[in-house]
């Protein structure tokens, strides 16, 4: 299949390039400047120049395509609700390009959506069309294209690492290095699931060539990962204190990342892995921590 991916250059979407190619497909992978173009030329990609701020011009990239995999997000989380939006009318522009055909859409959310039940690990099946996140508007967009006959699958993201980057853990780092103190919020046993990006990158593939209209699948190795554990590797790494900071402590600690430190928020991919037969191998998150180059940064 030629696959039109977004954020083709970014932390997820450049290790789906080469597992595309590997798989027999060709990627147009979406670009925002020369710097981005030469680089997937160079890994066997051809780019479309493009940006999420115009999305008529990213359904043109769609038009082109046998499929679509939908990878790139404003992650300034200073405007969250915003990206959120944002996200929904690319999605909105790209099932357009591809409606009365069974060519499959590919979108991103997170597994936060699927934590339903309080306690309770976010399940594939779970959905809420009134679900108050604002990442949730992703998959309801997303459910309205299927309900127009668009063959649209979901991929929800656990916190995504290697030893550079790590989904929400990497503004902690950051927010620890500043502070001199990696914190964490009570008894610290509040967790968040985690994936390997190569791991994550497969899964996207797999995902693809199941095109199964509907399908929610959950890129998640480990199930979650205690903040407690997450404090003491970073603390460690950076070789600062490690300490317990009350729910309001955190709030002004954090600043916008203070929404999320004290959530507890795992989740299962059993269905993904039998459905698709997902089978992630690579190193879990406190591994990658371990393993991180703190004196960069």
């Amino acid at each position: 299949m030629r696959v039109f991916l977004t954020g083709a250059t970014g932390f997820i979407g450049s290790r789906i390039v080469p597992e595309l190619l590997a798989a027999g497909h060709q990627v147009l992978g979406l670009t925002r400047s020369d710097d981005g173009a030469r680089a997937l030329e160079a890994a066997g990609a051809e780019a479309f120049r493009g940006t999420l701020e115009a999305p008529e011009g990213l359904a043109d990239g769609a038009a082109q395509a046998d499929a679509v995999i939908h990878t790139a997000f404003d992650h300034d989380f200073m405007t969250f609700v915003a990206n959120c939006a944002k996200d929904a009318r690319v999605i909105t522009a790209l099932g357009a390009a591809l409606k009365g055909s069974d060519r499959p859409l590919i979108i991103t959310s997170g597994t936060g959506i699927g934590n339903v039940v309080p306690g309770q690990p976010a399940t594939e099946d779970a959905y809420l069309p009134d679900n108050p996140h604002p990442r949730a508007l992703s998959e309801k967009t997303g459910a309205e294209l299927l309900e127009a006959g668009v063959n649209v699958s979901v991929v929800r993201l656990a916190q995504i690492h290697d030893t550079v980057k790590q989904g929400l853990v990497t503004p902690y780092i950051e927010i620890s290095r500043a502070k001199r103190l990696a914190a964490y919020v009570g008894d610290g046993l509040n967790r968040w699931p985690a994936a390997h990006v190569l791991d994550v990158a497969k899964l996207y593939v797999l995902a693809l060539e199941a095109a199964e209209a509907g399908a929610r699948y959950h890129a998640v190795d480990e199930q979650g990962v205690a903040a407690r554990d997450i404090a003491d590797a970073v603390g460690a790494g950076l070789g600062v204190p490690v300490a317990s900071l009350t729910p309001e402590e955190a709030q002004a600690h954090f600043g916008w990342l203070g929404l999320f430190v004290g959530m507890d928020l795992t989740a299962s991919s059993a269905w993904t892995r039998a459905r698709l037969g997902w089978q992630p191998s690579g190193p879990g998150l406190i591994a990658d921590l371990a393993a991180m180059d703190y004196s960069v940064g």
